[in-house]
């Protein structure tokens, strides 16, 4: 018998969805990250952010930059979205949120297949990676 034929190596359902889940999300990211890259090249925006802002600041501290520049922190960004360079953004948040919808596929199959150790550590990873994103903790850039 062939390892490829052994049913433990084969790859679950909730896995193969996982993976397809993640290689659309993936690619719909970057796809939103070169249409909102083609935007701010194309100035159809105006970023909230002057180049020649930016590059004079290029040395200060993450504080010191958005105090000049009056960026928001956090998720304020969201109120930017009118903004060219701020757009961007929606593709990397999505990237960034792919891991916590795929394991909610994961969370799925696990409580179906009543496999309680692998469905507890699923729901505690997306509830740290959704509570690292959130910034309620207030560590990182936020």
């Amino acid at each position: 018998m062939k390892a490829a034929d052994h049913p433990s190596l084969k790859p679950s359902k909730e896995q193969i969805i996982y993976a397809n889940l993640l290689l659309i999300g993936m690619v719909t990211g970057i796809i939103i990250m070169l249409i909102t890259y083609a935007i701010y090249l194309s100035g159809m925006l105006a970023p909230h952010v002057d180049l020649s802002l930016i590059i004079n600041n290029w040395d200060k501290g993450i504080h010191e930059y958005l105090e000049i520049t009056h960026s928001p922190h956090g998720w304020g960004w969201l109120a930017l979205l009118g903004n060219c360079d701020f757009l961007n953004y929606i593709g990397f948040v999505l990237l960034a949120l792919m891991t916590i919808f795929c394991y909610l596929v994961l969370v799925r199959g696990y409580a179906r297949n009543k496999d309680w150790i692998f469905t507890t550590i699923a729901i505690l990873e997306i509830v740290v990676l959704s509570i690292a994103a959130s910034g309620i903790l207030g560590a990182g850039g936020h």
